[in-house]
């Protein structure tokens, strides 16, 4: 059997940045888990004694705190810098953007749609940037702006940075349809269309596709998705142990790809193991 990896795949600038920082910066802790790979965070507590603060009263003086990188809501960031502790931001740029887009458009009146994951971290950062709370209102399907009632005429909308461009695009032509001023930000990563297109071609083309990554990770259940339109044989995976040697009896060629959060160290015992069943 043959093994194909996808033409784009794994970690990302913002997640290559965030534990960049985090090796720099030994023995101090994450706000939050610093990306959505159990695994990696693991490897920095053994290796570089990076710990995990899941609450602002865990921080104590003195202490180095990391900014995950999806970011943490306003009011937090804000309570955390008021601490006797040294604050280390390794909160993707790219997250950044969105977080500053609906600070100023809401300063400006407008309503604020956020198309995304309500409970996933850094939609729940982006949300915290409005300035009226009431009128930041986050979605995830056309469907779901029948629901609201906008405060203001105009709306300006921005995606969580993982989310497939073709439902965002589904939202957007909704709210244009209804209303007369619309601002459409294209928050949406560039490394993840890459990823989503190339996890995309490669599914057509293979008789299994693996699809490595963490399992509350946004973007890597994503990839799933997209992997299942094409190649019904797909599964998501953390790590080698989950593979099962039923999987590629009578398969042919198997493809890989791995979501932003998952290192090349992971993705290649994979390979290493998928290998081993030949």
């Amino acid at each position: 059997m043959e093994i194909k990896l996808a033409s784009n795949y794994g970690f990302c600038f913002g997640v290559k940045r965030a534990i960049k920082i985090a090796e720099d910066y030994k023995n101090s802790a994450t706000m939050g888990p610093l990306i959505h790979n159990q695994d990696e965070i693991n490897r920095l507590k053994n290796d570089f004694n990076v710990g995990l603060y899941t609450n602002l009263s865990d921080v104590k003086e003195n202490d180095t705190v990391i900014i995950r990188t999806h970011g943490i809501p306003k009011n937090d960031l804000k309570n955390l810098r008021k601490l006797n502790a040294k604050v280390i931001n390794a909160t993707c740029p790219f997250v950044t953007t969105p977080q500053q887009i609906v600070k100023k458009m809401s300063s400006e009146g407008y309503s604020i749609v956020i198309f995304g994951d309500a409970d996933h971290p850094e939609v729940k950062g982006v949300q915290s940037y409005g300035e009226d709370q009431d009128d930041v209102h986050i979605i995830l399907e056309p469907s779901d702006l029948e629901k609201i009632s906008f405060k203001n005429n105009k709306i300006a909308t921005v995606a969580q940075t993982t989310k497939k461009k073709e439902n965002y695009l589904e939202i957007v032509n909704a709210l244009i349809l209804k209303n007369k001023e619309v601002r459409v930000f294209n928050t949406i990563c560039d490394a993840t269309f890459e990823n989503q297109d190339a996890a995309r071609e490669l599914s057509k083309e293979v008789d299994i596709m693996i699809v490595i990554g963490g399992k509350n990770s946004s973007n890597t259940k994503q990839l799933h998705s997209i992997c299942l339109e094409n190649c019904p044989n797909s599964y998501l995976i953390e790590n080698e142990t989950e593979l099962e040697n039923s999987w590629f009896l009578n398969k042919n060629l198997c493809g890989v790809t791995a979501g932003a959060s998952t290192p090349d160290w992971i993705i290649q015992q994979v390979v290493d193991k998928i290998e081993s069943f030949n």
